[in-house]
């Protein structure tokens, strides 16, 4: 796979009406992109709601992390 490892990518979101920066890899941009699609959701709302369900964890990830956790987990479950 061509630039599979390549450094993370900085782009702005807005969640909440506040605009924040992410870094994340350009593979799980990709990943992230397809599935608001497939949930037929803006980018914006799918981070939105991951950032509210990670803000709710015991002890919470930051919210890259929390991205490529939540990814993982549903290619998990779709297994």
């Amino acid at each position: 796979m061509e630039g599979l490892y390549h450094p993370p990518v900085k782009r702005s979101v807005e969640i909440a009406g506040h605009k924040t920066s992410i870094s994340l890899e350009p593979l799980f941009w990709d990943l992230l992109r397809r599935a608001a699609e497939q949930e037929r959701a803006p980018l914006n709302a799918l981070v939105a709601r991951i950032d509210a369900e990670r803000i709710t964890a015991e002890t919470p990830p930051g919210l890259a992390g929390a991205i490529r956790l939540w990814l993982a987990a549903r290619f998990l479950a779709d297994r």
